[in-house]
């Protein structure tokens, strides 16, 4: 802890309770069929993120801050979008949404109900889905 932070925070300031997404990486493209299975019964949310992007980098952050659903109500998967580009490409033309990044998708019973990108992804509306 550098000097500057010592004298200016305490140890004994609340601390903001911090959740864990459950996120499961996706990393090939059967996971597209399990994750369609699986929205079936409940929602599924897929989270494009480009490891490169600023912007990327501070929506996931944000939304893993915000997020507060239980692993029993809705599934969160996440796309390293660089690294399986074509995997990108393929969630694009299974559930018809225009390819963005950052990206946030709502699947249920196989189709995606729900699209969002960039500043508009706000882990308060997955509350409508579920």
């Amino acid at each position: 802890m550098s000097l500057f932070r010592k004298l200016f925070t305490s140890d004994s300031a609340p601390q903001e309770p911090q959740t864990e997404v459950p996120w499961t990486p996706i990393t090939n493209m059967d996971q597209l069929d399990a994750l369609s299975s699986v929205s079936a019964t409940k929602p599924v949310i897929i989270f494009k993120h480009s490891t490169r992007c600023g912007i990327s980098a501070m929506v996931l952050r944000q939304f893993n801050k915000s997020y507060d659903l239980p692993l029993e109500q809705m599934q969160p998967y996440i796309l390293d979008l660089l690294s399986y580009r074509e995997i990108s490409n393929e969630i694009a033309i299974r559930f018809q949404v225009l390819h963005q990044s950052p990206q946030l998708l709502v699947i249920k019973n196989g189709s995606a109900v729900h699209a969002a990108s960039h500043y508009e992804i706000q882990a308060a509306d997955l509350h409508r889905f579920i």
